[in-house]
């Protein structure tokens, strides 16, 4: 072999390798098709989006849905959130992955997001890590804008 031809393979596997590490990490671009079932993290929730609001609120109160994309492929979360007051009050988020990788990052996600968001005003949220999960936060802040664009006033 060549030279050149050594440092193609060298680039080459070193490319593979560096792809697979992103393809294993939490919430990665491995996600294929969502498979049926859902993880859900919180209690009940009301049915529907009210017109009701607080005096002074930025946001309908009632329960808002959404499907957040992330990654390459792209994976994504479907995003239950209730608003009370412009407080989100409940929070539910799909684990549709099929990589058990993927997957279990996605759930150790879904498990301690409402620990996060519950509580807090739709507009101060913003999570970029959480539970080992990089691409997972993501996905739920596109879902986020999705129902803070929808239960606007």
């Amino acid at each position: 072999m060549t030279p050149k031809t050594t440092a193609a393979r060298l680039i080459a596997g070193s490319i593979a390798a560096a792809t697979a590490t992103v393809v294993l990490a939490g919430c990665s671009s491995s996600d294929r098709e969502p498979a049926r079932a859902t993880s859900t993290t919180s209690s009940p929730r009301s049915a529907e989006a009210s017109d009701q609001a607080a005096p002074n609120s930025s946001y309908r109160d009632g329960t808002f849905e959404a499907t957040g994309w992330y990654g390459g492929l792209p994976s994504h979360h479907d995003v239950t959130l209730t608003i009370t007051d412009d407080l989100i009050t409940d929070v539910t988020i799909s684990t549709p992955a099929e990589d058990p990788t993927s997957l279990e990052y996605q759930q150790a996600f879904a498990a301690a997001l409402p620990d996060e968001v519950i509580g807090r005003h739709v507009d101060e949220v913003q999570i970029d890590r959480l539970a080992g999960a990089s691409g997972c936060p993501d996905g739920f802040m596109d879902a986020l804008e999705q129902i803070k664009a929808e239960a606007a006033i």
